[in-house]
């Protein structure tokens, strides 16, 4: 699978499992796949809501900061990648026959 980075963690809060993620490429939506990478980190999640200013919102751009629930602890500075849905892949939800 090939990964673009979009972002780095700027904060952690671990009492409520929560990056503070700065949008520094491109864009994030809910429903991406994110690889989130550093000296201690390595790991896999889907992107289930993120909220900025304590709003929810559906997606966010470069330039913008938004709060993350995170399934593992990340730290400051740890790199944030989109993963790219496969060429030729089928999206969840669907079967090979729902594509012909």
């Amino acid at each position: 699978m090939s990964e673009v980075k979009v972002g780095k963690i700027t904060h952690y809060f671990g009492h409520i499992n929560v990056a503070a993620v700065q949008i520094t490429e491109g864009e994030l939506r809910v429903g991406d796949t994110i690889h989130i990478v550093g000296h201690t980190s390595n790991f896999t999640q889907p992107v289930e809501s993120m909220q900025i200013e304590h709003q929810s919102v559906q997606g966010a751009a470069k330039g913008q900061t938004i709060g993350l629930r995170v399934a593992q602890h990340a730290r400051d500075n740890d790199e944030v990648f989109k993963v790219l849905p496969e060429q030729g892949a089928v999206p969840s939800g669907f079967t090979a026959e729902d594509a012909e």
